[in-house]
């Protein structure tokens, strides 16, 4: 088996932690969304309703990690700051087709000189919000903000905030050197002021999932930080993804052999609307992870993202379908 190494300037090997072994995915996977490269039937998701509304603020970073699946940086801005205005209108539309949840992603959202703006929008029509942050410095600006709206909202607004590991050297492996201590007192800061928190953290290879979360309760413990490790909506643990290690593809006959169905998966239920540099406007593209690719672009509106998905890409199958994970809260 070869092993595909994912360089990284953050850790000291070169390596991040984080890295998997497996081949490297045949070319003729994944590149025809009908038909799989053996011939079956490709599945596809419809969506049932539109149950979170994703906005990704960008893609500038006060960090470059490892393995960013947005390869979000100080410099990339792949996707640029989206406008308090550009997402009243998604609002708008979010508002009359029922939309729950809100969520924030980027990049750093704490970057956009608009996001605080666009945050209290959301909340004061009545979304739940969620955030992800790496409650780092970024953030740490606006503790008086956030307070004002943690006291006017409490709960709907949730700040989850990245911590790839329950150990430092793990974290900064992935996340550069000196981003532990930072990261980690934005969530005590958080965690002190009565603030709805999660946290995202990952998997190192070989680590089970009861071993991952013993470790971050010992953590929070520690820390006296108020997250339930053993609550899966409160610690979410990521599966690794990288679109050049091969994956099976999911055929309309994996629904019944893994016992699931499409109405599990995230993009039965979410959108996220992105705004490509060199594009006049924000468009609506079909899952938080794939925010470049021209097959999961959806159009200019909520209305026309309603169509099926074909699940013709590497992290539909490893995140989603295989992993069992979801962005969403």
């Amino acid at each position: 088996m070869t092993e595909i190494r994912t360089k990284s300037r953050n850790a000291p090997n070169g390596l991040s932690p984080f890295r998997v072994e497996a081949d490297a995915l045949p070319v003729e996977k994944f590149s025809d969304p009908e038909w799989t490269a053996k011939g079956e039937r490709r599945a596809s998701v419809p969506l049932t309703r539109l149950e979170t509304l994703w906005f990704n603020t960008g893609t500038l970073c006060n960090l470059a990690c490892a393995t960013c699946y947005i390869e979000s940086s100080p410099t990339n801005d792949a996707l640029v700051y989206i406008g308090a205005g550009d997402v009243a209108r998604f609002l708008d539309e979010a508002q009359e087709i029922g939309t729950r949840e809100i969520g924030f992603t980027g990049g750093e959202p704490f970057m956009n000189p608009q996001f605080l703006t666009m945050l209290e929008d959301a909340l004061t029509r009545g979304f739940e919000a969620l955030v992800l942050s790496n409650a780092m410095k970024p953030m740490r600006r606006h503790e008086a903000a956030l307070l004002a709206l943690r006291e006017r909202f409490g709960s709907k607004l949730t700040i989850r905030v990245s911590l790839d590991h329950h150990t430092q050297e793990g974290h900064e492996g992935e996340r550069g050197p000196r981003s532990w201590e930072p990261g980690l007192a934005g969530l005590k800061w958080l965690s002190d002021n009565g603030f709805s928190i999660a946290v995202a953290g990952r998997l190192l290879p070989g680590e089970g999932m009861v071993e991952a979360r013993e470790g971050y309760a010992a953590l929070f413990a520690a820390e006296n930080i108020r997250v339930d490790a053993s609550d899966p909506m409160r610690l979410v643990l990521f599966p690794e993804m990288d679109a050049s290690k091969d994956i099976a593809e999911i055929t309309t006959d994996c629904w019944g052999i893994l016992g699931k169905s499409p109405a599990d998966i995230m993009c039965a239920t979410s959108r996220m609307v992105v705004h490509r540099k060199g594009e006049p406007a924000p468009r609506v593209a079909a899952c938080t992870l794939i925010p470049y690719d021209d097959g999961f672009d959806m159009g200019g509106t909520l209305e026309e993202a309603r169509g099926e998905i074909a699940l013709n890409h590497p992290h539909c199958a490893r995140f989603c379908v295989l992993g069992g994970a979801s962005c969403s809260a």
